[in-house]
């Protein structure tokens, strides 16, 4: 028995998920979905992960949900209860850690909608994606405000009801992916963006974060920006705000970018 996913956490503090199904192109069962989850929560809790990478092994990132296999990893029990697709994305919208997704081959459906869930999405040349519900007979309901956000409700309406795939360059022009590579190259452009985001405080990403997620499509009223100038203020003058502004005096790099780095 196997639970179909690797997980590796480097010394630089880098988590890693792997999708490792190969032989069948990816596609997610409970099983899978419930070490997703387990993993991602146990990233969220460690305070020596910098950033969360996601990936898939063999020709694909990800075909979606084993439909014949187990259908229930779509949106769980009809009864309620249990790991489904939608709650892994959720989690993983909700990490306060960075997570990057390195896209190659087939991403469709749940992985897709997964993928989509992560801050940055690297695809290689020869990605796909798709959301191929429709075509199978059912609706893509618990995915839909994932895959809006993503899109744009415009794209998503083309896609959802024609169920065809769009390649790396349309995903790129979409927004749906931040940057676009061959398949050669793709572990040096990880490495730049995990460069990156290294240069950033952590408590402070994941303040980020979280106002990403919770302030999404709300007003910016006069208390509410008040209420934000607070959380900037609280910022400033955290050790992480005066390390910041002293690394910056000083030339140097802060106390939490790699050693060879400038802020």
């Amino acid at each position: 028995m196997t639970d179909h996913v690797l997980f590796e956490h480097d010394a630089r503090g880098v988590a890693t998920l792997t999708l490792d199904r190969p032989d069948k192109g990816n596609a997610y069962d409970g099983r899978m979905l419930e070490r997703l989850l387990a993993c991602i929560a146990a990233v969220a809790r460690d305070a020596g992960v910098r950033a969360l990478v996601l990936r898939g092994n063999g020709r694909h990132f990800g075909v979606g949900g084993d439909v014949l296999g187990d259908p229930e990893a779509h949106a769980g029990p009809s009864n309620g209860g249990g790991v489904s697709m939608p709650s892994v994305c959720l989690a993983l919208d909700a990490c306060p850690k960075p997570t990057v997704a390195l896209v190659h081959g087939a991403c469709m459906g749940g992985a897709f909608a997964l993928a989509a869930c992560c801050d940055v999405l690297i695809a290689a040349e020869d990605a796909s994606f798709a959301v191929p519900e429709l075509r199978l007979g059912f609706p893509v309901a618990p995915y839909v405000p994932l895959f809006e956000r993503a899109l744009g409700p415009r794209a998503l309406r083309r896609l959802l009801i024609t169920g065809e795939r769009i390649g790396a360059e349309e995903a790129l022009r979409l927004g749906v992916a931040h940057q676009l590579c061959a398949v050669a190259d793709m572990e040096a452009v990880l490495a730049g963006t995990l460069e990156a985001i290294m240069l950033c405080a952590p408590d402070a990403t994941a303040e980020a974060k979280r106002d990403l997620r919770v302030l999404r499509g709300v007003a910016p009223t006069p208390e509410l920006m008040e209420s934000l100038r607070e959380t900037f203020h609280r910022g400033f003058w955290s050790p992480e705000g005066v390390e910041g502004r002293a690394a910056f005096r000083d030339r140097r790099p802060p106390a939490w970018a790699p050693p060879t780095k400038r802020p």
